[in-house]
């Protein structure tokens, strides 16, 4: 018993001491936020999965004709919505995935698994050939084609230095190029708190080409890179800083082409990053800067900003609820990823 208390407060100090880290990383302070209006996200439909312990549907996506959605989990594999009736179903899984083995238990939490049998953090179709691109923790980038199945491990590696925390993705739907990070050359995803709480600035930006299987480096040296967006004309990237709580603009096109610069200040620690359809984006923040365990059940679940990183809705909800991704769809639908939860939620604006 006593082995068992002790194991029980050494848990409980690990996870105050990594909310302490996260409320001393020196996030400037975020603009005034001027928001149109506040959505209620503790009223939400929710869309669970199957098994008492599998979570984490991070990601969101659809595919071309409308269909999902999908999202990757906590045993390695992207599940398909198939409405009500029917729930989730597999679509696809990578190479090597056995359900035997993948399957969390009690004595085997998926956290001890997940390097073996993969963590789907990032997925993105491409609506013209029908590929779904996933960015996987501990796999690297993949590719699964229509109809889903195995995934094709398409990139382990860029400039000769393996992929160590691949997290978000995102695919440019014209050319079919494929943008993705890595945020950390120094610690998996089984340490992100440490990227976070040593203020690791190893991370990555690249860009894989579907049509030469080649990657390229676009920009290295940054500081937790982690959800990535296009902007709406294709001209640049929106890609979440999750450390210094900012937003990064790198364009892709025009006389500032291979540069970046600062876009926003958050008020908290984003995640992904998923354009809006009107120009702007929707940013999942996983906590408040300066949000305590105790005190109104209440914190910033997302913002929504526009092309100019300005600040113009918000989302809020309990703080049981850390989002990891906002997606919205036609009708104002907002479909809302988390890593921890067992269950895709689906708020009403």
């Amino acid at each position: 018993m006593g082995i068992i208390r002790g194991k029980k407060l050494l848990a409980l100090a690990i996870s105050l001491l990594a909310v302490l880290a996260l409320l001393l990383q020196p996030c400037a302070a975020a603009r005034p936020i001027s928001q149109t209006g506040t959505i209620d996200g503790s009223r939400s439909l929710h869309l669970p999965l199957r098994g008492s312990l599998l979570r984490g549907p991070e990601s969101v996506a659809f595919d071309g004709d409308g269909a999902g959605p999908y999202s990757g989990v906590s045993d390695g594999r992207v599940l398909k919505w198939n409405g009500p009736a029917r729930g989730w179903s597999t679509y696809a899984y990578s190479p090597g995935y056995n359900a035997k083995a993948c399957t969390a238990s009690r004595t085997r939490p998926a956290e001890v698994t997940e390097s073996k049998c993969g963590r789907p953090l990032g997925l993105r179709f491409h609506y013209g050939s029908g590929n779904l691109y996933i960015a996987d923790a501990y796999k690297g980038l993949m590719r699964v084609g229509p109809g889903g199945g195995e995934a094709t491990v398409l990139v382990t590696k860029a400039d000769g230095v393996p992929l160590r925390f691949t997290n978000g993705v995102d695919v440019d739907q014209v050319t079919g190029e494929v943008f993705f990070t890595d945020s950390s050359m120094n610690y998996p995803r089984s340490q992100h708190e440490r990227v976070t709480a040593t203020g690791d600035s190893t991370g990555r930006l690249m860009k894989y080409d579907p049509n030469t299987n080649r990657v390229t480096v676009l920009q290295s040296g940054i500081t937790y890179p982690n959800g990535i967006a296009i902007s709406a004309d294709r001209t640049h990237l929106v890609v979440a800083l999750t450390g210094p709580c900012k937003l990064m603009r790198y364009w892709i096109k025009g006389t500032k082409m291979g540069t970046s610069e600062p876009l926003a200040d958050l008020p908290g620690y984003p995640d992904n990053v998923r354009s809006d359809g009107k120009g702007g984006f929707w940013v999942a923040l996983h906590r408040e800067k300066m949000e305590l365990p105790f005190g109104p059940d209440s914190h910033l679940l997302a913002v929504r900003i526009n092309a100019d990183g300005k600040v113009i809705q918000v989302m809020r909800g309990p703080k049981s609820v850390r989002p990891t991704e906002v997606m919205e769809r036609e009708g104002g639908e907002l479909y809302m990823g988390s890593v921890e939860l067992p269950y895709v939620a689906v708020v009403s604006e």
